[in-house]
């Protein structure tokens, strides 16, 4: 009997492992996203004239916690003079974390 039970809870395991690892996974909003929100924060401020982003989600360390996120990039001119910024995204909700002139 010990046998049986073992195997009707791994089968329960497994099925129920089924269903459940969509729901597990980490999800991340796009790249694509990521960059827009970016781009919208800065536009507030001014024009735009060009942008990048590193697609692939990284690892981040700020104030002893950890973020997966999105480094991005804007360029711009303000009084004829060129400037560049290179920004940490969170690559779960959108959120800017830092911001810094380079």
């Amino acid at each position: 009997m010990k046998c049986k039970d073992f195997m009707i809870g791994l089968g329960l395991g497994i099925t129920i492992g089924y269903f459940l690892k969509d729901q597990l996974k980490t999800t991340y909003i796009s790249s694509n996203k990521a960059l827009n929100i970016v781009k919208k924060a800065f536009k507030e401020r001014g024009t735009i004239d060009g942008s990048w982003i590193f697609t692939n989600v990284e690892q981040y360390k700020k104030n002893g916690i950890s973020y997966d996120i999105y480094k991005t990039g804007i360029s711009r001119t303000v009084d004829d003079s060129a400037e560049q910024y290179e920004t940490i995204v969170d690559a779960k909700t959108g959120t800017i974390l830092e911001v810094n002139k380079v």
